[in-house]
């Protein structure tokens, strides 16, 4: 798991941190850099394609490798092919491939997340979720130092900085962050297949099979060509009320092209292109299956997961702009937000595990929301300073200590959600659910800066966790009860 994890922690900030310090390094505006965020809403998503990892086989590496494996492999090597492609374009010149290379890097990256989330539940009894998480986390989070700060001393020193920008810089960093990839894929051909994955779940025809997997193309595509095929939102106000109804237009469109692509794979089942009850076992029985476990209880679960990890994963968007603009250079966002901060995240996740063995899962989730929420006012204070490394060692300290405690908890909580029978579906809704609102807010987090300015940004973001708390104290009698 810990290797599993090291695979898992490199794309993300290869998305995210790092490649918004190179955007802004090619001249990218503000805004466009944190609209770059939305390329990681595949993680989202990838709740769509999840039933394919259960369901599909693929073929040889199926047959020699086994059910996790085989797709653990692609992903990772389709994760490796998206970053080199990432290298091979200059944002000065092909902005929008780069933005085709990020959505790849996505979607890629999210069905790994898909397999390794699958092959952990599977691998371990419910009661040891939390440590093995914990190991997964530090694993992850030592790949997101090699990606967040290895990426920044790798571009520096082959010759990128704040004044002068260099292409091949980035170019060669992202190369080296490819090769990385190879830890996970060793570690794939070396371990074992799970023992559920012992037992094939492979029941029907590849005809089947293949027509499954036409129908879900053809979906995505309806859902993608609806998407980016609707009108930019119009300008009819200024500033922040031209912000918030951006948001509502996007969410509107993107729950649209939701509908449209809904309908299109209904249309496709109807007409028997699709086995219908393949269909069921892929989709329905493990939605019904959440539903019929927590009846009244299903919808404020959902809530809890869609929020829980909105004011961290928002402020996350813009944090390293921030840092930027507050005259801080790549070696010391490096040193202190990448390394130690990482380290600080890795200490807090093995806390938190340790913790939810000792008090429960709630308890714990509950503490979580508080630190994390509090911490993030931090932030404000640290915008009203001149540049201090002391200072933001400090917040930095504070608040991935309190990240580290909250998402291991959070991952074992969701793990305790998860019925076995529908593993990689199931866990594949809980993180899409986790994500989604939190990454289409964090599209516009640059926007919002640029209208409210960053003290005022920390403290909406800190409030965000205000409704998380209330909702947790809310089910923590009622999930005990159920």
């Amino acid at each position: 798991m810990l290797f599993l994890g090291f695979s898992a922690g490199v794309p993300l900030l290869l998305i995210f941190s790092s490649l918004s310090l190179w955007l802004r390094e090619a001249g990218v505006s503000k805004s466009d850099v944190t609209y770059f965020s939305w390329a990681a809403l595949g993680f989202s998503f990838k709740f769509v394609w999840a039933p394919l990892v259960d369901k599909l086989p693929l073929p040889l590496l199926s047959r020699a490798l086994g059910r996790r494996r085989g797709w653990l492999l692609f992903a990772q090597l389709a994760v490796a092919a998206s970053i080199a492609l990432m290298a091979s374009v200059d944002p000065q010149q092909q902005l929008a491939w780069m933005a085709i290379a990020a959505v790849l890097l996505g979607f890629s990256a999210a069905t790994q997340d898909v397999v390794i989330d699958a092959f952990r539940i599977e691998s371990a009894n419910p009661r040891l979720q939390a440590l093995l998480s914990s190991t997964y986390i530090a694993g992850y989070r030592i790949g997101m130092i090699a990606a967040g700060a290895g990426a920044l001393y790798l571009a520096e020193g082959f010759g990128s900085t704040n004044d002068v920008y260099s292409y091949i810089a980035w170019r060669n960093t992202y190369y080296c962050m490819a090769g990385l990839m190879l830890v996970g894929v060793a570690t794939t051909l070396l371990i074992a297949e799970p023992p559920a994955g012992d037992v094939s779940p492979y029941h029907y025809d590849t005809g089947d099979y293949l027509r499954f997997f036409i129908a879900f193309v053809i979906t995505v595509a309806t859902f993608v060509g609806v998407l980016f095929g609707m009108p930019d939102a119009p300008v009819w106000f200024s500033g922040y009320s031209q912000q918030l109804f951006s948001f509502s237009y996007s969410s509107l469109v993107l729950l649209l092209a939701v509908f449209i692509g809904y309908q299109a794979f209904r249309l496709q089942s109807a007409m028997g292109v699709v086995n219908q009850q393949l269909v069921d076992e892929s989709y329905v029985q493990p939605i019904a299956d959440f539903i019929q476990r927590y009846k009244k209880l299903a919808l404020w679960v959902l809530l809890l997961v869609g929020f829980y990890r909105v004011s961290d994963i928002v402020l996350g968007v813009i944090a390293n702009v921030f840092y930027q603009d507050m005259g801080y250079s790549k070696d010391e966002i490096a040193s202190v937000t990448k390394v130690f901060g990482v380290v600080m995240t890795i200490v807090g996740s093995f806390l938190g595990g340790f913790l939810t063995l000792r008090f429960g899962v709630i308890r714990v989730l509950m503490l979580g929301a508080v630190l994390v929420s509090a911490t993030n006012l931090l932030f404000m204070w640290l915008a009203g300073l001149e540049v201090s490394v002391l200072a933001l060692t400090v917040v930095i300290a504070a608040d991935n200590l309190s990240g580290g405690v909250a998402v291991a908890a959070f991952v074992a909580w969701l793990s305790s959600l998860t019925n076995v029978s529908f593993t990689a579906t199931q866990y594949a809704i809980f993180s899409s659910v986790m994500t989604l609102f939190p990454k289409l807010l964090g599209g516009y987090t640059g926007s919002v800066v640029e209208t409210v300015g960053y003290e005022i940004f920390f403290l909406l973001a800190s409030l965000l966790g205000v409704p998380v708390i209330a909702l947790i104290w809310f089910l923590r009698k009622r999930l005990e009860a159920a």
